[in-house]
């Protein structure tokens, strides 16, 4: 997935393991996919398989220096096809400059990247037989192939529908594997490809999917609100957010939807400007198995300002509360969390905060990014 930004969810998940530390992972092969997009697949040395281990839906943050400074990107773990090794990221360019330009037009194979091991909760349901419905838009496709895969190959009683959007068809993602999805299961995988920008000739199929044409296109696929169906959305946060509300409004439990955003666009609300903290608080992290004290200064405004000055290792990716990189849960004491897309109700009320978004309550606080 391009950048993630991403996650946010709704409904329970398994909690996202924690991520810490760098590996450096050479590049084995670049493929490009469209005219602004290619799929990275990196060698995983044996002593690095646990720590690259992960459930589909998750992703891995990418560090890179660019002209002397470092930025970091989030993308959906996409597994190669037919079995073979490695671990695969699907990059699109959005525009000039950053990550995504430089490995869509000069990384190749023999380079080496800086990869954080997996993490995120956006994840299939535990749920055998259930009917599971995705809804992607662009490079939202990465997470939920995957996860498609995932369920059709291990619970052989499951159906997976899923409406793919993009503006044309030039620039589908992975078109080919899931065309080799569908004839692998033909009868449980039904696949609707939605343009844009293009017209196709059934008018369910063209434009843009909102509250109106999204249950033509939910019963095309036979999915109805019910105990055994569950919704995934993957896109920007408009899409995500005008398509929960219409599956609510179609009947949907919000616990039967899932989502993920990667991007944010000029419809989003902005958060509110966060002052200084103005006061000394003292903040304790935990992160793989080991401890350390951060104070937060003067100039600081969330707790992970002050946390990179004491452990450069804290995992974050974002800084805009969508991609749940640096989740933690707070064990002592008590902070507000900011205007955020990925943390639900039930993770907020177990005490999970993100440290781009955390701002203290109390003198004394301690998180555990390894819960």
């Amino acid at each position: 997935m391009t950048a993630p930004m991403t996650t946010t969810e709704q409904g329970t998940a398994e909690p996202a393991g924690p991520a810490s530390g760098w590996h450096r992972l050479r590049v084995a092969r670049v493929r490009p996919l469209t005219d602004d997009a290619v799929a990275l697949t990196l060698d995983v040395p044996d002593r690095l398989a646990d720590a690259f281990a992960h459930r589909p839906g998750q992703h891995v943050t990418v560090r890179h220096v660019l002209n002397g400074t470092e930025i970091r990107r989030s993308y959906s773990i996409c597994p190669p096809p037919y079995g073979r090794g490695g671990l695969r990221l699907v990059v699109k360019r959005l525009g000039p400059g950053g990550f995504a330009e430089y490995a869509t037009t000069v990384l190749s194979a023999g380079d080496a990247l800086d990869i954080a091991p997996p993490s995120g909760g956006f994840g299939l349901v535990a749920r055998p037989g259930a009917h599971h419905v995705m809804v992607a838009a662009g490079s939202g496709i990465t997470p939920l192939s995957s996860m498609a895969a995932a369920a059709l190959r291990d619970d052989p009683r499951c159906r997976v529908s899923l409406v793919y959007l993009n503006r044309t068809a030039r620039s589908v993602l992975l078109a080919d594997e899931l065309a080799d999805l569908k004839d692998a299961y033909v009868d449980r995988f039904q696949p609707l490809y939605v343009l844009t920008r293009e017209t196709r000739e059934a008018e369910m199929l063209s434009g843009h999917v909102d509250s109106a044409s999204l249950p033509r296109l939910l019963r095309a696929v036979g999915a109805e609100p019910g105990d055994h169906t569950y919704f995934y959305l993957c896109g920007p946060w408009g899409m995500v957010t005008s398509l929960r509300e219409a599956l609510t409004g179609w009947g949907t439990e919000t616990a039967r939807i899932r989502s993920e955003v990667f991007s944010l666009d000029s419809r989003d609300p902005s958060p509110p400007a966060v002052e200084a903290i103005g006061r000394t608080v003292r903040i304790t992290a935990s992160l793989g198995g080991r401890t350390a004290v951060a104070v937060m200064e003067d100039q600081d405004r969330v707790m992970l300002d002050a946390l990179l000055r004491a452990r450069p290792d804290i995992p974050y990716s974002c800084r805009e509360g969508l991609c749940g990189s640096c989740r933690a849960r707070v064990t002592h004491g008590a902070v507000t969390t900011g205007h955020q897309y990925v943390l639900g109700p039930d993770e907020l009320a177990a005490g999970y905060t993100l440290a781009c978004r955390a701002r203290p309550e109390s003198d004394e606080t301690e998180l555990d990014f390894d819960l």
